[in-house]
């Protein structure tokens, strides 16, 4: 397994996730990633100040929130209504659309990066074979995700809940990534 220090979309220069997480690399086209929920907000930062009365009564705002850490950490963005639970692709052909222009560009980088043939091929195989096993059958349940840039061209990630129904996981497209350069 090929491990990153800082991965990052190839297309976007968003950073997408860290060798802190377990990349787990399947059909030689994808990373899928196990997350977890955490609880964000209602941090309460002690100045070493005694608080006035009027704090002491109104006692503790709980403006906390449960969110995914690979979510949360790397600024992704939920493509769609989060509100209404809406998503950006209600149909396969509409991400597809976006796949396919996404799949383009990287070839396109990887080409420039020298990569041979049997690396495209690779690539391009193993990606059909994952979306044709995992995701097309399973499409209604994934949730899609944008790096911080939100840019249109940029990998979107996907969302989905592990057969236990608890344990989130991103899938990251896996030659879509690249070092970033420190």
């Amino acid at each position: 397994m090929l491990t990153l220090r800082f991965p990052k979309d190839i297309v976007s220069d968003d950073e997408i996730i860290s060798d802190t997480y377990n990349l787990i690399e399947k059909e030689d086209a994808v990373y899928e990633v196990d997350c977890k929920k955490v609880t964000v907000g209602n941090e309460n930062f002690d100045t070493g100040a005694n608080p006035s009365a009027e704090e002491a009564e109104e006692g503790v705002d709980d403006n906390t929130k449960q969110v995914i850490d690979v979510v949360h950490g790397f600024r992704l963005h939920f493509l769609g209504d989060e509100a209404s639970g809406t998503r950006a692709f209600a149909t396969k052909k509409e991400y597809m659309g976006q796949l396919k222009t996404y799949m383009k560009k990287v070839v396109e980088k990887l080409k420039e990066a020298g990569a041979d043939e049997d690396k495209i091929k690779a690539f391009r195989d193993g990606a059909q074979n994952y979306y044709t096993k995992h995701i097309a059958p399973n499409f209604k349940d994934f949730d899609f995700y944008a790096g911080d840039s939100m840019d249109p061209d940029g990998m979107v990630l996907l969302l989905n809940y592990r057969e236990d129904g608890i344990t989130p996981y991103m899938i990251i497209w896996k030659y879509g990534l690249t070092e970033m350069k420190v």
